[in-house]
């Protein structure tokens, strides 16, 4: 049996984190390095276990994204926070160089966590409705309209490569270990759910 060496999710603090990704030449999405940056991504992801992640995350700076939420993890959850969420499982989606819109002015504030931030979570306001566009693992063109969780984990991966983590977006009085995520909420921090 041949081990599979998966590389690390970077942790907040590293730089590759902080700056812009770069965008990956369309001509090269074909090529071996680029498809083996995928294939890590994806496993690195499922192997953490996780329902998104960007190519800075694994120390690359570049403008990839996979995601993947699936009835086993959704699964895990309240039932009752999954439907507030507007949680539903999705085939893995791979996006290169995505350009994200916001399809609505509906927002929602729940709790988020990441991988490169580990044992924490906030909570975040994002747009329950957004379109992306960019290239599938194939090059071909690909757009993605999405709602509810789908669309927040598409703007969550898509600031990673803005250089941006949920802690930078997050309503700071919410910041909490995992192990305090059932505690109240301090007075005047907005409730989970939609607006």
């Amino acid at each position: 049996m041949k081990k599979t060496i998966l590389p690390d999710i970077v942790k907040a603090g590293d730089p590759v984190l902080h700056e812009p990704a770069r965008e990956v030449d369309p001509k090269e999405i074909g090529s071996g390095r680029i498809q083996k940056i995928i294939d890590d991504m994806v496993k690195a992801m499922r192997m953490a276990p996780g329902v998104g992640l960007a190519a800075p995350q694994i120390g690359i700076p570049l403008r990839i994204i996979v995601l993947e939420d699936t009835a086993e993890y959704i699964g895990y959850a309240p039932k009752d926070e999954t439907k507030a969420q507007d949680r539903r499982p999705f085939d893995l989606l791979v996006i290169v160089n995505p350009k994200l819109k916001k399809k609505s002015n509906r927002t929602a504030f729940f709790f988020e966590g990441c991988l490169s931030v580990d044992g924490f979570r906030a909570i975040v306001e994002r747009h329950l409705d957004v379109e992306v566009v960019g290239l599938s693992r194939d090059g071909q063109p690909i757009k993605v309209d999405a709602s509810g969780w789908q669309a927040r984990i598409l703007q969550h991966e898509c600031d990673h490569l803005e250089g941006t983590l949920y802690v930078d977006q997050m309503v700071p009085r919410t910041f909490r270990t995992v192990e305090n995520l059932d505690l109240p909420l301090a007075e005047g921090c907005p409730k989970p759910g939609s607006r």
